[in-house]
């Protein structure tokens, strides 16, 4: 993988909180998983959330992210949208995208532009689509949880914005990431990712 690709595709903020489970994933090309792809899922709950819609050559698949609990299930569709503002910052080299804002808080939000910025002062936006896999929440309070998942990224790749040329690295276990992130939410309801860490090729997330 290039040094461009990994800047593009791994996004490593500060202050995250370390994954307790590290059981390795069996069949992490699962078969028969239901997944949900963008536009991100909508809500009514008055928060003001904006509407994402990725462009059609960029596409964020994600699996068992909804577990059917009323208290887990809007941390997973607020870490959902999240991750495609961030995608969709970085399909449009945007690192002013307002829904990073909504979604994002503290450091982590800081760290989001910056890697954003990164790509668009190397000249790369982001096509193809990426899985999203094996979502763990753990509500510790009120207003606070953790979530970790794994995601799949080799089929996501880097684009020169002057050229159109993509750039397509072999699938190793470099393509599969673990995140772990920590979520506040704030008193419109939304909950705000405030630190997020990610370790290429863990094994708790290859196949």
């Amino acid at each position: 993988m290039t040094a461009t690709a990994a800047l593009l595709l791994t996004a490593c903020g500060s202050g995250g909180s370390s994954s307790k489970d590290n059981n390795k994933i069996a069949g992490a090309d699962t078969n028969g998983t239901k997944t949900s792809a963008s536009p991100s899922p909508s809500s009514d709950d008055g928060a003001g959330r904006p509407k994402i819609t990725l462009p059609g050559d960029v596409q964020d698949v994600f699996e068992g992210w909804k577990a059917g609990d009323p208290k887990t299930d809007p941390v997973l569709a607020d870490a959902e949208r999240r991750i495609d503002a961030t995608n969709y910052a970085l399909s449009q080299a945007n690192p002013d995208e307002p829904s990073l804002g909504f979604y994002y808080t503290g450091d982590a939000l800081v760290g989001a532009a910056q890697w954003v910025k990164q790509a668009k002062d190397a000249g790369v936006v982001l096509t193809g689509t990426t899985r999203y896999f094996n979502p763990r929440v753990n509500i510790y309070a009120a207003n606070s949880a953790t979530l970790s998942y794994c995601s799949f990224e080799g089929r996501a790749y880097e684009k020169s914005r002057k050229t159109g040329k993509i750039n397509k690295d072999p699938v190793t276990n470099d393509s599969y990431l673990l995140y772990t992130t920590r979520l506040e939410k704030n008193d419109k309801g939304v909950w705000q990712t405030n630190a997020l860490r990610s370790d290429r090729g863990n094994k708790a997330c290859t196949p």
